[in-house]
């Protein structure tokens, strides 16, 4: 799953070098990080959040599959990182 994150997010933005896909595993539910550049974040997160709710909706679907429950985490990283 954290290669089709990465896959779709590196798709989105200006400066796909700079995705970084982190998976925090629990017993009962994923979380992926997503961490890109500072000017793509609106890329990711799109108008009023559309992109990034339907990026949540695959995630949530995929995470069927795995048997957790997966959320996603969207974050820039500070300039100059």
């Amino acid at each position: 799953m954290k290669e089709l994150i990465e896959t779709i997010v590196k798709a989105l933005v200006d400066k796909p070098e700079e995705v970084k896909v982190t998976e925090v595993a629990g017993e009962t539910a994923v979380i992926y990080e997503i961490k890109v550049a500072d000017s793509d974040i609106g890329k990711v997160i799109g108008k009023q959040g559309k992109t990034a709710n339907a990026l949540r909706t695959i995630v949530k679907a995929a995470s069927s599959k795995i048997g957790k429950a997966a959320s996603i985490q969207i974050n820039s990283k500070p300039r100059g990182a």
